[in-house]
């Protein structure tokens, strides 16, 4: 889940049950706990390393085992700091249990999402990925930010209506902005369903206005209707996943796969479009599946193959350097690619098919790769350049040690 939506929820939350008690600074200490985790963000920033993101984020910082340590430091920050700014403040018991469910909501989202997190370190490395959220999900991020906004359109007559407008507006442009986002990477985001996600928008601003009924609700009701409808949401999303799961397996069954791994990823901006992924054992077949379609049409015709390169002695090298194991370990349906290269040297590469895109030219997301020279001996290995994290190849001047997968 991205950081915004995060701060978002934590800001939903501080205002629709803390607030009222607890004062200003429960919203302050919900919405930093929402946040917190991502700090991990910062190793990942200073480190040399090409597999950072992988081996730093959502790591201990999104761990439940290390929130209770974590939310105890923040709280005993916040309490200095308010001493120190002579600002009224919670006990520091009050605040390490704001700062618990601020943590925790965190890393109960990124759990929902297909990227996963290692919610159970140090007890287990495991990413957890519930696959009901794609990491930026707009109508999920919607549903958090609109009762804020008819909370304070609300909070008194005078300016209402220009409140409402701005609202809209802001929403709109982001509307629209997802669909831009989504057309350029082949995601099925109709500009009718934009067009009438602004009207839903419009509807929500406007509506409380009649009779004047939005000016008696509190801002706490309208965030706890918000966590309500949110929580909804979250729902009907894992009834969707079931019902695209449901045909991912029955294809993987009705053509007797060898089935490694197999999930349902969602794929924005609706509920509805999920994307099918089976690995087996010499690649992975993918389709794009449409709930609307009741029965699920044919589902042979849904799913294209993507084939692992044969198998060469390059291919097996690269699959006993750690960097690789390591890689191994975070994606989900890697598809393998060996590849000899102009200048006489060779190449093994390996994407991550749950973040493709269908239009772009570059190399797919998460492109990691192993190269050897035209005398066969290791010379770099990284980020494939010019994808999503390009320019983080690095030189080898001999094999890594690693034992064998």
């Amino acid at each position: 889940m991205d950081p915004i939506t995060h701060g978002i929820a934590g800001v939903l939350l501080g205002k629709g049950y803390f607030a009222d008690r607890k004062g200003a600074i429960a919203i302050f200490a919900l919405t930093l706990g929402a946040v917190f985790p991502d700090v991990d963000e910062v190793a990942v920033a200073f480190s040399h390393d090409p597999l950072a993101i992988v081996k730093y984020h959502r790591g201990i910082t999104h761990s439940f085992v290390a929130m209770p340590a974590w939310a105890a430091l923040l709280a005993l920050g916040t309490v200095w700091a308010a001493k120190r700014l002579k600002i009224a403040a919670p006990s520091w018991a009050a605040l390490t249990a704001i700062y618990i469910a601020g943590i925790a909501s965190h890393i109960v989202l990124d759990g929902m999402t297909s990227f996963g997190t290692r919610m159970w370190l140090p007890i287990s490395n495991a990413r957890v990925a519930w696959d009901v959220l794609f990491i930026v999900d707009l109508a999920f991020t919607a549903v958090l930010l609109l009762p804020q906004l008819a909370a304070w359109t609300y909070s008194r007559p005078h300016g209402s209506r220009g409140r409402a407008a701005w609202s809209w507006v802001v929403l709109t442009i982001l509307d629209f902005g997802g669909w831009l986002a989504a057309r350029a990477f082949g995601a099925p985001f109709r500009l009718w369903l934009a067009i009438a996600a602004s009207a839903a928008i419009a509807t929500a601003c406007f509506l409380p206005a009649v009779r004047g009924w939005g000016f008696g609700v509190k801002r706490s009701r309208w965030c706890r209707a918000g966590v309500y409808v949110a929580v909804a949401y979250l729902l009907c999303c894992f009834v969707a996943h079931r019902s695209a799961l449901r045909r991912v397996r029955a294809f993987a069954e009705a053509n007797r796969l060898g089935v490694l791994r197999l999930a349902a990823i969602p794929s924005p901006p609706s509920l509805l479009n999920w994307s099918g992924e089976i690995r087996a054992s010499n690649g992975v077949y993918e389709a794009q599946l449409d709930l609307r379609d009741m029965h699920g049409g044919n589902l042979s015709d849904r799913f294209t193959f993507i084939p692992d390169s044969p198998p060469d002695p390059y291919i097996a090298r690269a699959m006993k350097l750690p960097q690789v194991h390591l890689y191994w370990h975070f994606a989900r349906f890697p598809v393998i690619r060996s590849a000899a290269q102009a200048n006489g040297g060779h190449a093994v590469f390996f994407y991550e098919t749950r973040f493709r895109s269908t239009r772009s030219e570059r190399p797919e997301p998460f492109t990691y790769e192993v190269q050897f020279d035209s005398a066969g001996k290791l010379s770099a290995l990284g980020w494939k350049r010019n994808g999503m994290l390009h320019g983080e190849m690095q030189p080898v001047s001999q094999q890594p040690g690693g034992a064998p997968r």
